[in-house]
């Protein structure tokens, strides 16, 4: 693949792309004198694509800029996700992309570990009881009072540096970690064993939580379905931080229903926004987060550290980026 060239950095136009981040405003806090603008909207990508030698963008995306930026050298994805990137067109065209892989690994973890608190000590139920100002008693049958953590398993599917993060996380109250990966030769130091994902459903037996962590790929896509939800104990809960399709969302509400599971917390669904009409909204022992896993007010300045060193390495020639995808 033949590169565009970055153009100096005194002549350079980054162009910032999100509804709601920041960005311009935390690189302008940097003083790197390079000229930089920033849209909010799609239509105004559409607009600004063809001066911008660098996009940082993600949801905004959509692979037919790239007929509409002659000048667009690098892109660096705001996001750790880049399923919306064609790798085919980019290399076509010579356009370098970079993902933000990392930047909110701390964020996602700790998230994480938050619904699993949430679910153990039935935070979720507090609030609507303090909404309804009903003061709950005493709870006299064993299997409904809150749990501890310490002493369960909890099962990683998916042991990058989020799943690697929230495996010590999780060892730190004492849970024992199974982490499960393809490739289990590597990566997976954090947990306390581990499995290939060959052997999934093994783990699953196994599981009091089981906390998905993984990308989304062919072979993830539905990983959770019913004959994985069957796998696991009545008393277990799943976890989802990674990506909605990785859980077939169907198979979720039945085995909720059904008490085939105790309950689950999720990040990230199907559809997003999740429609009001949804099913989900109603679903017993089910608590969503809107994608907000990632959400951090460090996010900005994380991204633009990436950002910056990939703008360095470009200037200098070298053929490796910080999180290269291309």
């Amino acid at each position: 693949m033949t590169s565009r060239t970055l153009p100096p950095r005194d002549q350079i136009t980054l162009c910032f792309a999100h509804a709601a981040y920041r960005m311009k405003e935390r690189f302008d806090a940097r003083n790197t004198g390079m000229r930089s603008v920033e849209v909010r909207t799609a239509d105004d990508l559409q607009a600004a694509a063809g001066q911008a030698d660098v996009m940082v963008v993600s949801g905004m995306w959509t692979n037919d800029l790239i007929a509409q930026a002659p000048r667009l050298a690098f892109v660096q994805s705001i996001s750790a996700g880049v399923d919306q990137y064609s790798r085919e067109q980019f290399e076509a065209a010579g356009i370098r992309l970079a993902s933000a892989q990392g930047a909110n690994e701390r964020a996602v973890a700790e998230h994480a570990m938050g619904l699993m608190l949430s679910l153990s000590r039935q935070i979720s139920l507090a609030r609507d009881n303090q909404r309804n100002r009903f003061w709950r008693g005493m709870i006299s049958e064993i299997a409904r009072r809150e749990d501890e953590l310490g002493g369960k398993t909890l099962v990683i599917v998916g042991m990058g540096r989020i799943g690697s993060r929230l495996a010590q996380l999780a060892r730190a109250f004492d849970m024992h970690v199974i982490g499960v990966k393809r490739d289990i030769t590597r990566g997976v130091e954090a947990a306390n064993e581990a499995m290939p994902q060959a052997e999934l459903g093994q783990a699953l037996a196994r599981a009091d939580y089981v906390a998905l962590t993984c990308p989304l790929t062919p072979d993830t896509e539905g990983l959770m379905d019913a004959v994985a939800f069957a796998a696991m104990k009545p008393s277990a809960y799943l976890v989802n931080v990674a990506r909605g399709r990785v859980v077939d969302e169907t198979a979720l509400m039945e085995a909720l229903h059904n008490g085939t599971i105790a309950g689950a917390a999720i990040d990230c669904t199907h559809e997003e926004p999740l429609p009001e009409g949804s099913p989900l909204w109603d679903c017993p022992d089910l608590i969503i987060t809107p994608h907000t896993a990632g959400e951090t007010r460090r996010y900005e300045d994380n991204v633009i550290d990436i950002l910056l060193e990939n703008l360095e390495r470009l200037w200098k020639g070298e053929a490796g980026l910080r999180n290269q995808i291309i």
